[in-house]
C-alpha cells in the first residue's frame, strides 16, 4: 500500500512539473494501430466482431504488464515493482493536464476561444456545449477519466489496473474506437461503464465529505446513484448540485462582508474554478484515506 501511495504522488508531481515529458510519453497511437490490425486480420463472424471482442484487443498488452508486475514484485526489495508502477501510472494518467484545460475555458474572453478551449476539455467536436452546467459536468467527467478511474484501478490491481482503465477508455471513446466493429465498440463501452461505476460512487462520497453532504446525497439518490445502473448520470447531477451550493454559500459570505453581490468579471466562469476546487479537494480525500491505510499498516 505504501508503494501505491508513493507511485501516486510521484506520478502527480511529475505530471505537473514536467508537462512536456508527460505529453511526449503519453502517446497511444500504437493502440489504434493494434486495433486496426486486428480488424483487418480477424475474420467476419468470429469473437472479434462480438461484444467480447474487446477482450482480444486488451489481452496481449495487459498480459505483458501483468507478467512484468509479477516478476518485479520481489527483486531489490520491491524497488523494481515500485518504479514499474510509477512508470505505468504516469503513462496511464491524463493524458492532458486537467488544470490547464479548465483554466483555458474559465479565462477565455470571447465565445470562439472559449469554444475551442471547451473542445480540448471535452475531447469532443466543435459543437460541444459551453454553458456553465454542461462544463461543470465536463470537469467532473474529465476528472473521472483522467484521474480517479485510473487511480482507483491502480489501487486495486496495480499497474495492470491502471493500464486496463486507460485502454478501455481509449477503446470506448477515442479516435482509436473508430477502428472497432460496432459490437466490439459496444462491448468496450460496457467495460468502461463497469470500471467507471465504483470510481464515480467513491467520487460522490468524497464530494459529500468536502462539500454539502445533504445536497450531494439528495442529488445522488434522485439521479439513480443508489441503483446498479451503469449510465453514471448521477455524477453529473451531484457535480452541478455541489457547485451550485458552493457558489450560493460564497455569494452569501461575500454579501455579509461587503453588503452586496460579488462582481462579475467579463469572460469569467466561477462555476469552473469552483468545480476544479471540488475535484482537487476530492482527490485530497482519496489520498488522505490511502495515507491512513499506509499508517495503519505500519502501526500493525
Amino acid at each position: 500500500m505504501s508503494a501505491t501511495l508513493i507511485a501516486t504522488v510521484v506520478a502527480l508531481v511529475l505530471g505537473h512539473l514536467a508537462p512536456a515529458l508527460a505529453a511526449a510519453l503519453r502517446q497511444y497511437g500504437w493502440f489504434g494501430d493494434w486495433l486496426r490490425w486486428l480488424d483487418s486480420h480477424l475474420s467476419e463472424g468470429g469473437l472479434w466482431r462480438s461484444r467480447w471482442g474487446i477482450v482480444v484487443a486488451l489481452l496481449p498488452p495487459l498480459l505483458a504488464v501483468a507478467l512484468f508486475q509479477y516478476a518485479l514484485q520481489a527483486p531489490l526489495l520491491g524497488l523494481g515493482g515500485l518504479l514499474f508502477g510509477v512508470a505505468v501510472l504516469f503513462y496511464s494518467w491524463g493524458p492532458r493536464d486537467l488544470d490547464v484545460d479548465v483554466e483555458a475555458v474559465a479565462s477565455s474572453q470571447d465565445p470562439q476561444t472559449r469554444r475551442d478551449a471547451a473542445v480540448s476539455l471535452l475531447g469532443a467536436s466543435n459543437d460541444a456545449p459551453v454553458d456553465g452546467g454542461a462544463m461543470i459536468e465536463a470537469v467532473f467527467r474529465s476528472a473521472l477519466r483522467r484521474w480517479f478511474g485510473v487511480l482507483l484501478w491502480f489501487l486495486l490491481l496495480g499497474p495492470f489496473g491502471a493500464l486496463l482503465y486507460r485502454l478501455a477508455a481509449l477503446a470506448a471513446e477515442s479516435e482509436a474506437a473508430q477502428a472497432l466493429p460496432m459490437e466490439t465498440r459496444a462491448g468496450a463501452r460496457v467495460l468502461l461503464a463497469i470500471l467507471d461505476w465504483p470510481a464515480s460512487q467513491l467520487m460522490t462520497l468524497a464530494l459529500a465529505l468536502v462539500g454539502n453532504f445533504d445536497t450531494v446525497l439528495g442529488a445522488w439518490r434522485d439521479n439513480g446513484g443508489a441503483s446498479f445502473s451503469l449510465d453514471g448520470r448521477f455524477l453529473g447531477a451531484v457535480a452541478r448540485a455541489s457547485v451550485r451550493t458552493e457558489l450560493a454559500e460564497e455569494a452569501a459570505d461575500y454579501a455579509d462582508d461587503v453588503g452586496g453581490p460579488p462582481p462579475v468579471i467579463a469572460g469569467d466562469l466561477p462555476e469552473l474554478r469552483d468545480a476544479m476546487s471540488l475535484v482537487w479537494r476530492s482527490l485530497l480525500v482519496w489520498m488522505a484515506v490511502l495515507a491512513l491505510f499506509v499508517i495503519a499498516g505500519w502501526v500493525n
